[in-house]
């Protein structure tokens, strides 16, 4: 049926007067997400604030090397999206070739992990890649992914401990063979800056 005159003209008025409603509108605005198993939302409280940092990696990975590079740095984490989140700016102090990366981390209150991911300061249009999961038991946080290294698959391994109330460890290991065998390619000790009091954990969110 083909509208014409008056009919036509009340038609075109009345969808003139539709509201609209974007397609995204909820990804625009999504609501604030207060449920689940929030059990594991503060375990990075602890590392919130400034630290000084000792590092201690292999030049080259999975091919038997024992050359071991070591370097110091800095890191300042901070919280964001309510506690929801935290960001690490990192300062890593190479000899000749100093550079800065962000670690991105999110509560999944889904799972009850965190998801991890890394941004290089020396290739800031590089892929994120694949994050690490995982979450603190028992004071210690295994976090695990999936990826590649000169283009083979590799398992991906990042275990954190507290050695002192004003000290953390970080240590990265991968594995070749799908987590049956791991070599640990990088260790970082972290001493917090002028020996401040570790912040206090913030409130538990509704």
């Amino acid at each position: 049926m083909t509208l014409r005159g008056p009919a036509f003209a009340v038609s075109i008025l009345a969808l003139a007067l539709t509201p609209w409603a974007p397609a995204q509108a909820a990804q625009d605005t999504p609501a604030a997400t207060t449920t689940g198993d929030l059990s594991h939302l503060h375990d990075f409280d602890f590392l919130r604030g400034d630290w000084t940092a000792h590092h201690r990696k292999l030049r080259t990975r999975l091919v038997g090397s024992t050359d071991w590079v070591e370097f110091d740095g800095t890191v300042s984490q901070r919280p964001v999206m309510n506690g929801w989140g935290n960001s690490g700016d990192n300062l890593f102090n190479v000899p000749g070739a100093a550079y800065r990366g962000v670690s991105l981390r999110a509560y999944d209150p889904k799972t009850a992990e965190w998801l991890v991911w890394w941004l290089d300061g020396r290739d800031p249009t590089g892929e994120l890649g694949p994050p690490i999961r995982g979450r603190f038991e028992n004071g210690v946080g295994h976090f695990y992914s999936d990826d590649t290294l000169d283009g083979k698959p590799i398992r991906v391994r990042v275990t954190w401990t507290r050695p002192g109330a004003d000290k953390a460890r970080w240590e990265q290991a991968y594995s070749a063979d799908g987590g049956k065998t791991w070599e640990v390619n990088w260790t970082t000790d972290f001493t917090r800056a002028g020996n401040a009091p570790a912040p206090r954990p913030m409130p538990q969110l509704p």
